[in-house]
């Protein structure tokens, strides 16, 4: 059985085409009474029941998501104020915790952990949104092995690219990425802390939003580091990744890197500017792509011409500095974060499960034959024989990181006064491997991760049938700026 996204299936009475399903026409048909939210759950958990044992999309659906859409139905009938997602479908990464399912990070350590609503679930709720269920991921969000197999979780299994046989996913996100690309819901929510939004959302052909560090709360989300994690949109259309981004965002008493989101946009649809592009100012960043292949180079070329006939004025190319000596430091910085960050989670974390990174090695060695089948934990075990934030190494490593990666966008955004950098996000998506492992060669990914900085992906075209995205990466808080482009881009490319 392979997969296929039944082109020109409808959905419910709407007649709204699956691969053309926004948002806004959702709403409209709930609005119109062409379509109920429990209609459009129903048909969303009747594809995840067909689809999931051939993508390994999602790890579980929510026991009450037919009851939350028919309580958004009676609210809508009596006339009650609906958020902006009122009745839509959400899919959750599974790091994040929701009432009744917890964080599990794609390991059955966390199974017995106990499970509220994190904030930014909290949020979606306000928004009036459905949670239907979460997403397989990378386990441990791709932070374990040196040779993991993205995509790959003890809970969930292998998620599949649906996009060609055999081909991966990309990580940490990657059930998110699939489950949207293949039709299994219409947003999903991924996180990163280094390529963990943008390169499954590259790889599966959608649009992936890694916002400013601190716009979306962290707060019940299994952590990397609180240095560079975030949560953001997965979505088929930059105009359904600014609504999601919308309702993601918003300051959290608990977590202080999110006091400056109190200023920032509420909704970010008023963004969507098709004409953005003509006269924007965009840097072509090369280097960051020099291992791609010819096919997707050409993407690239094919873009740059397009935003040059989008009357964009090009700078081509820029160099970000020090942009190849990112990766060194920050590897180094992140181990001594996570060891500490896990420990703090861990620590606070109610219910049964392992209560510190070094009880969670002692965990996965017993199970071995369950979690430790594909691929180790020398990334665990590394991080735990390091001495956390307390080590004089931490601070700087984590200071290199973080000044090459600011240092290189600020200088070119300065320099050429730029609205964006513009790079390929990635080569097209490599075979699963569970022998050798992932087979990364190109990533954009680490000036905007490790800066704390904004980008999106966004699909440019395709490689012998597989998605390549583009990154647009701004400075911080630029949020709108890049939706504008990005959705003008987006529109251009047709």
């Amino acid at each position: 059985m392979t997969f296929s996204e039944s082109p020109g299936e409808t959905i419910g009475r709407s007649g709204i085409d699956l691969d053309t399903v926004t948002v806004a026409g959702l709403s409209q048909a709930m609005a119109a009474g062409t379509l109920t939210s429990a209609e459009l759950v129903q048909f969303y958990l009747h594809r995840i029941a067909v689809w999931n044992p051939v993508l390994g999309a999602v790890i579980s659906v929510s026991p009450d998501a037919a009851d939350q859409a028919s309580a958004v139905d009676q609210a809508r009938a009596e006339g009650a104020e609906l958020g902006p997602l009122a009745g839509i479908p959400v899919l959750i990464k599974d790091n994040i915790s929701v009432a009744g399912s917890p964080a599990t990070a794609g390991s059955p350590a966390l199974l017995g952990a106990s499970a509220q609503d994190a904030f930014l679930i909290g949020r979606l709720r306000a928004a009036s949104a459905v949670i239907i269920g979460k997403a397989n991921l990378s386990e441990w969000a791709n932070f374990r092995s040196t040779q993991s197999s993205s995509g790959w979780s003890s809970l969930g299994g292998q998620a599949v690219n649906p996009h060609g046989a055999g081909r991966n996913p990309s990580g940490s996100s990657s059930g998110s990425a699939v489950a949207v690309a293949a039709g299994l819901a219409p947003l999903a929510v991924g996180t990163e802390t280094d390529g963990s939004i943008v390169s499954p959302s590259h790889a599966c052909g959608i649009v992936g939003i890694k916002p400013t560090l601190g716009l979306i709360s962290r707060s019940g989300i299994v952590p990397i580091s609180a240095e560079q994690d975030t949560a953001g949109p997965m979505t088929r259309s930059v105009a359904d990744a600014a609504a999601l981004l919308g309702a993601l965002a918003g300051a959290d008493q608990a977590d202080p890197a999110t006091v400056a989101a109190a200023g920032q946009p509420g909704d970010y649809t008023q963004f969507l500017d098709p004409a953005a592009l003509a006269g924007a100012r965009i840097g072509i960043w090369r280097d960051g792509s020099a291992q791609a292949t010819a096919a997707a180079a050409d993407v690239l070329d094919d873009v740059v011409s397009l935003l040059r006939a989008q009357r964009a004025e090009i700078v081509d190319p820029v160099t970000l500095a020090g942009a190849d000596q990112i990766g060194e430091h920050e590897f180094v910085a992140l181990r001594h974060e996570f060891k500490d960050d896990l420990n703090a989670y861990l620590a606070a974390l109610g219910g049964e499960h392992p209560g510190s990174l070094a009880e969670l090695i002692e965990f996965n060695i017993a199970n071995a034959d369950r979690v430790l089948t594909h691929f180790g934990q020398e990334i665990f075990e590394q991080a735990e024989a390091t001495s956390g934030r307390s080590a004089p190494e931490w601070q700087t490593a984590r200071e290199q990181a973080r000044t090459l990666a600011r240092s290189a966008l600020d200088s070119a955004f300065s320099e050429h006064r730029l609205d964006a950098v513009l790079a390929l996000t990635g080569n097209p998506a490599w075979l699963t491997d569970h022998v050798l492992g992932d087979h990364y060669s190109v990533g954009t990914s680490a000036p905007a991760a490790v800066s704390g900085y904004p980008a999106i992906t966004v699909r440019a075209g395709e490689v012998s049938g597989l998605p390549v995205g583009v990154s647009l990466i701004g400075s911080a808080w630029s949020e709108p700026r890049l939706i504008a482009l990005a959705h003008s881009f987006e529109r251009a490319r047709g």
